[in-house]
């Protein structure tokens, strides 16, 4: 009879989460996919942008990468606001900002233009990402968070499946049209969506569990006693200060910043890359840079999914990353040959997208309290800062080397650090004891 009711319990639980996933996971995951698109679609522009305006290498990493200053910044203020005045109001007003500004790209016509376009976009993005996990903390428990970090994240990889052959046509497809170049239609088609999506938000989200009219009381008091259950493991953080003070959430920023570097180089790089293997029709290189994307988006799944069968956390990340800097390592070593360039870095682009998505279950999984919109993002502010110095550092090499090869080994270095900051990271919990249903 108990066993029984276990199991009733457990269908219950389960078709309840599949609404709740229905109802909120794909808007998010469309909200991210622009916010991905918006952030890295600059790698496409620079095919025609670089030339037209003249923009070094080194420029163009630098202005690339300045976006993540903007978002730095201001995350930790956006996110500490963010359980004051609700999910609804801070990523309506993030994606009408930032797709305004994504937009008025069209105007930069000078370096000192495009970096301050960068820096706002960045600003103005400022605490999405971690606002969308300390949003996820509210609805799913440890035993579902990998998987719902997964399912909402793979919205990056996505948005460079969408992105690759969507920009490659814009800009292929559009230049000249009222005397604008393909990548100002470019910046102007993928920026406008996020306006829209801010008001969708605005009307469709609930903050938490007790404000979604679509669920029966019942139904928010069992959401909200599994979002509460962490087994006993999470350590409390009541304020911003213990947030400062806790060794631990430097030592995962620090992790998460390895993570970051190589991720976003690659990102802002991978048409510059596979052009020089000789892809110089654009549209066929818009398709070949999707190719990494739906591996890792197929990966990203499929590492989240077992992390929370197993309830297992640090090698779920750590290995992913490890196998990322062996392929990255081995890059250069097939410069001049497509296939094997193509397919290295579509494993590599797939490790880091993993070890990405399994990571950010470990502090939401091991920090609850007031203050864990601070905590994560403190981490993530401290973290991204490798989304500026890893595309930067990509464009310093090439612009001193004349060969992007250096900067691959980095990258490789990087990710085979942050699999050993992950592992030295041992006090975090994996509730081994948690299993999906």
């Amino acid at each position: 009879m108990s066993t029984n009711r276990v199991q009733q319990g457990s269908a219950t639980m389960s078709a309840l989460y599949r609404r709740i996933n229905w109802r909120l996971l794909p808007l998010l995951i469309a909200c991210y996919m622009f916010a991905y698109l918006d952030r890295v679609n600059v790698g496409f522009a620079k095919l025609q942008m670089q030339s037209d305006l003249g923009f070094s290498d080194a420029a163009y990493g630098v202005g690339a990468g300045i976006f993540f200053i903007g978002y730095v910044l201001f995350e930790i203020p956006s996110n500490l606001l963010l359980p004051k005045i609700g999910a609804r109001l801070t990523f309506s007003r993030i994606l009408v900002l930032w797709g305004v500004t994504s937009a008025c790209m069209l105007f930069v016509h000078s370096v000192p233009a495009f970096y301050a376009m960068r820096f706002l976009l960045g600003v103005f993005e400022a605490g999405f990402a971690p606002g969308m996990i300390y949003y996820l903390s509210r609805w799913y428990g440890p035993k579902r968070m990998a998987r719902a970090i997964a399912l909402v994240f793979v919205a990056g990889p996505i948005g460079g499946v969408v992105g690759g052959p969507l920009s490659a046509w814009l800009i292929s497809s559009l230049g000249g049209v009222v005397g604008l170049a393909g990548w100002q239609w470019m910046f102007l088609v993928e920026g406008l969506p996020c306006i829209a999506l801010g008001a969708l938000v605005w009307f469709a989200l609930a903050d938490r569990p007790a404000d979604a009219r679509w669920l029966t009381q019942y139904e928010q008091s069992l959401v909200q006693a599994e979002v509460d259950d962490h087994g006993g493991h999470a350590h409390r953080i009541d304020s911003f200060a213990e947030v400062v003070k806790n060794p631990r959430v430097y030592l995962l920023a620090l992790a998460y910043f390895c993570i970051i570097f190589p991720i976003y180089a690659i990102s802002f790089w991978l048409p510059t890359l596979l052009r020089e293997q000789g892809v110089h029709d654009t549209i066929r290189l818009g398709w070949y840079v999707a190719i990494p994307y739906v591996a890792a988006a197929i990966a990203m799944y499929a590492a989240g999914r077992r992390s929370d069968k197993v309830g297992e956390r640090r090698y779920h990340s750590a290995l992913p990353a490890l196998a990322s800097a062996a392929l990255l390592a081995l890059t250069p070593y097939a410069s001049g040959n497509l296939i094997v360039t193509l397919t290295l870095l579509t494993l590599a682009t797939a490790c880091m997208w993993m070890a990405y998505t399994v990571f950010w279950a470990i502090p939401s999984e091991t920090i609850s309290g007031p203050a864990a919109a601070g905590s994560i993002a403190l981490i993530n502010t401290i973290g991204l800062l490798g989304g500026f110095w890893g595309p930067a550092a990509l464009g310093w090499v090439k612009s001193a080397t004349g060969s992007a090869n250096g900067g691959l080994l980095l990258m490789a270095c990087m990710a085979a650090l942050s699999c050993v900051l992950i592992l030295t990271n041992k006090r975090t919990i994996a509730s081994a004891n948690v299993r999906t249903a």
